[in-house]
């Protein structure tokens, strides 16, 4: 990426000297009294896994697994001050090894769709694995969320984190370039969870990474995510086609079902008479953010569940976040054991546009070698009585 389109790593707090911080001995190991670490199960591949809890001053917890880097659980209080998990999530390795939909995940290398599993840079196309129809969804049937990340916990005056690392072999999953991938969870003291991402390519490539959790602020996942308000500061849209690939439009919010500049029920207008809701079965489309500079912090969304007090908070340096209600959810088994139903938790990805790649007009995702990719998120958490 060039220019502006270097995204800034840089959260108040959050030092470099941070993001390099593990454990060596066991007097370091003293130091980080808020992060357990324990056995996660085993891959199919023979691989250990493991699970960091991170608890912070006031309560918090989090819960990350090194499979996927995924977000297992994260405990926030309500309004009485009840702590419970708002997010989805299995409590043992193995449904992430079945397929379930990226609960949780560090999504890579390239988060959302790529229309027909192809990419050109430099005049030169590489082709990808589809495995979204024709689309190549969130890295490929292999991406970042089924892969082993190596775990290293900290902990510094903003809270406990842990600092993931992988390395993206040149042509793993066809993108070129070996992508070196650093990702840095902490849960800070002032009821924050950031994620700070950092890659480095050896050869020109592309990169858009995300987490993927999905939220339920009522801390029951049984319960629909429907009459939870969602504000998102965006006045645009990137509609989308039959394969949900953006057509390289911006469509107006004003007057349509995707206008949340006003705190809004997710579930009011979700089955209105709309094509774009009809292709997608629901909420799942890229809001276009209100960013005056590229590359700065904004506020991209708030939500409050009203019953329980929750709220969330969204601030991000990416210049677009989908929205997904959870449409493709459907209570199946699927051999997982435990199962959500049908819109029981919502996502709120920050990223790049889908599809950039092949959308000359839209903010360039590619990556080249000497270049630093650099971004951050930050889910605050709080309570409205």
């Amino acid at each position: 990426m060039s220019g502006t389109l270097v995204l800034r790593a840089g959260l108040a707090g959050l030092a470099l000297a941070a993001l390099a911080t593990g454990l060596a001995t066991p007097a370091e190991a003293a130091k980080v009294s808020h992060v357990k670490k324990a056995p996660f199960g085993t891959t199919v591949k023979g691989e250990k896994v493991q699970i960091y809890t991170l608890t912070n001053k006031n309560g918090l917890e989090a819960r990350i697994a090194t499979y996927g880097g995924t977000i297992v659980s994260l405990k926030t209080p309500d309004k009485a001050g009840k702590l419970a998990n708002i997010v989805l999530g299995f409590d043992r390795i193995e449904p992430y090894q079945k397929g379930v939909p990226y609960f949780g995940a560090l999504i890579g290398r390239y988060g959302n769709r790529l229309a027909n599993g192809t990419i050109v840079i430099d005049g030169q196309t590489y082709k990808l694995p589809q495995n979204d129809g024709t689309n190549t969804l969130h890295g490929g049937p292999k991406g970042f969320d089924k892969v082993v990340w190596q775990a290293k916990p900290y902990e510094d005056k903003n809270g406990p984190g842990l600092k993931l690392t992988y390395v993206s072999a040149d042509g793993e999953m066809g993108f070129p370039g070996a992508l070196t991938v650093h990702v840095t969870y902490q849960l800070r003291n002032d009821n924050a969870l950031s994620i700070d991402y950092e890659a480095t390519t050896d050869k020109p490539t592309v990169a858009n990474l995300t987490n993927h959790s999905y939220f339920n602020l009522t801390g029951d996942t049984d319960t629909p995510i429907l009459d939870h308000l969602m504000t998102i500061n965006a006045d645009k849209i990137t509609p989308v086609d039959k394969r949900l690939i953006p057509t390289g439009d911006l469509k107006d919010v004003t007057g349509t079902p995707f206008d949340f500049r006003k705190a809004t029920a997710i579930g009011d207008r979700i089955g209105a008479d709309d094509e774009q809701l009809k292709l997608a079965g629901g909420y799942d489309h890229n809001w276009v953010l209100n960013q005056p500079k590229p590359g700065e912090e904004i506020l991209a969304a708030k939500v409050v569940e009203p019953k329980s007090g929750r709220t969330l908070e969204v601030r991000t340096v990416e210049p677009g976040v989908q929205f997904y209600a959870g449409n493709f959810l459907d209570g199946k088994p699927a051999g997982v054991g435990t199962v959500f139903k049908h819109r029981t938790g919502f996502c709120l990805e920050t990223q790049h546009y889908p599809d950039s790649p092949n959308q000359p007009n839209f903010p360039s995702t590619e990556l080249r070698p000497g270049q630093v990719y650099k971004t951050h998120t930050v889910f605050v958490f709080g309570v409205e009585k």
